[in-house]
């Protein structure tokens, strides 16, 4: 992987792939038992950053409450200053293709000239809608995730 990630701009991980892949281990963390210290990931972005050169560096955070339950967040570092989402409290109806929709997100925002903060928020609304959909394609628009991301997390019908 260390090969591979000098060719890599952006690096999208998850709270894990850092320390099972490269050792780099974000402090007061055990994710077996669903405890993510934030502040932590910052010194995992930083290191990655310095360690590769990564323009930015994208580290989704889940903290397992259950197999059903998760905390949901993630974090953004473009090289000098980080940025966190909101944490939703997600109840998941499919894990598959989380990832892929956070990453989605993260390349849709980019494209559209969000800031660093919005750009965050719109992949993490999006992939915590995407929990809540079977399957591995998200079915959900734009304005649904924008509407998560800005706050409305009524889940009321809009028609």
């Amino acid at each position: 992987m260390a090969k591979i990630c000098e060719y890599v701009d952006v690096c999208i991980a998850n709270e894990e792939d850092a320390a099972d892949v490269f050792g780099i281990k974000a402090s007061d963390t055990d994710v077996t038992n669903g405890e993510v210290n934030r502040e932590g990931y910052k010194e995992v972005a930083s290191e990655l950053t310095k360690r590769f050169g990564f323009e930015k560096v994208a580290i989704t955070l889940r903290e397992s409450i259950n197999a059903n339950i998760n905390n949901w967040s993630a974090m953004l570092y473009d090289g000098k200053d980080y940025y966190f989402s909101k944490r939703y409290n997600m109840q998941i109806v499919d894990h598959v293709g989380g990832g892929d929709s956070f990453g989605a997100g993260l390349i849709a925002a980019s494209l559209e000239g969000y800031d660093a903060q919005s750009n965050i928020e719109f992949s993490v609304a999006a992939s915590c809608l995407k929990h809540s959909i079977e399957g591995d394609f998200n079915m959900v628009s734009t304005d649904e995730v924008l509407k998560l991301a800005d706050g409305d997390s009524s889940g009321r019908v809009q028609r």
